[in-house]
């Protein structure tokens, strides 16, 4: 499998036609192996090869006995469910499939990349679960290429279009980012700055890449920039340097609602009004957005819809359906008092 666009995957009668025998011989000789020829078997193998066709991810899905379960591995501290917006509604869309076809979500948190890349294997290698999805992708995320190599079924959320042998799915806020910053720009601002989730990650850097973008486009110098990690109170430290610099902001446009939430506090300590001192726009369209004051404008991503799509696609895939390469969901930006 090249992950070429366009290319339709190899399915069992494909490597039944190019091995000269039936699907049944197939099946039979991926799972128990009886029944065929130990010539007949090795060239089923070597078909199987040939077009990229899995035989681990083969056995699977011919075995007739589904194990009912995907994972989730998250390299994050399990505390993340308490405040990260994201996750909650990932998994709330997961499971409003998943329910309905009585399969359940395996979820393990790990420390490092070692832990991380041990887990994958151990939980499909075991037989633990059907398939993955993956998520929280970070720069030069080498899981894809792992989970390639290891045949393992696998739905990839965040990738960019055609960089990976996956099915993904693509979270576009380019356009709703860009209305934003020109929405700034249209009510005098010039100094827009940016407070950016962890670097490490590439939703991260595609947001803050989208905020330079427009405003170049505007011709404007891109404002500063801090960083808060995806918290509110590293939101309200981020917005604390903000202050600190020789020429603050009057604008900020932060990579998430909870870090502009944080931000809200310290700018209020600092006798500033938002949006008359300061416009403030955030990310992920949270339910609380819609309830601070003044509410929070922001671009919503639509989280829930992601985690029902990606587990949608994977459970076809499971049941021998060919996905699509590609899904593509737009964000969508929501307008507020807090922008001004």
């Amino acid at each position: 499998m090249t992950g070429s666009p366009g290319r339709k995957r190899p399915t069992i009668s494909d490597v039944a036609q190019r091995a000269g025998v039936t699907k049944g011989a197939v099946s039979r000789a991926l799972n128990s192996g009886t029944g065929v020829s130990p010539g007949t078997r090795e060239r089923i193998r070597e078909a199987a090869v040939e077009l990229g066709w899995s035989p681990s991810y083969a056995a699977r899905a011919l075995n007739g006995k589904p194990l009912g379960t995907i994972g989730l591995v998250v390299r994050r501290s399990p505390e993340i469910l308490d405040f990260d917006a994201f996750f909650a509604s990932f998994l709330s869309g997961i499971e409003s499939v998943l329910s309905g076809e009585e399969h359940a979500t395996v979820i393990r948190f790990v420390p490092d990349a070692q832990t991380e890349a041990t887990t994958y294997e151990r939980l499909f290698g075991d037989r633990f679960v059907d398939g993955f999805l993956v998520t929280d992708l970070r720069v030069d995320d080498e899981r894809p290429a792992m989970l390639h190599r290891l045949g393992v079924p696998a739905v990839v959320v965040g990738a960019p279009e055609g960089s990976s042998d996956f099915p993904t799915i693509s979270n576009d806020a380019r356009e709703a980012i860009r209305a934003l910053v020109h929405r700034f720009a249209e009510t005098g601002h010039r100094r827009i700055a940016h407070v950016q989730g962890d670097p490490r990650m590439l939703h991260a850097l595609q947001r803050r890449r989208h905020w330079e973008e427009a405003l170049h486009e505007l011709g404007l110098e891109p404002g500063p920039v801090e960083y808060g990690g995806y918290t509110i109170e590293g939101g309200a430290q981020a917005t604390g340097r903000l202050l600190a610099r020789g020429e603050r902001p009057t604008a900020v446009f932060y990579g998430s609602d909870l870090m502009a939430i944080g931000g809200y506090s310290v700018l209020g300590d600092a006798g500033l009004a938002i949006p008359g001192d300061v416009a403030v726009a955030g990310f992920d369209d949270i339910t609380l957005a819609s309830y601070v004051s003044p509410p929070l404008a922001t671009v919503r991503s639509g989280h829930r819809e992601l985690g029902s799509s990606a587990a949608r696609i994977l459970l076809d895939m499971l049941k021998g359906q060919e996905p699509p390469a590609v899904t593509r969901r737009t964000g969508e930006l929501r307008l507020r008092s807090s922008a001004g």
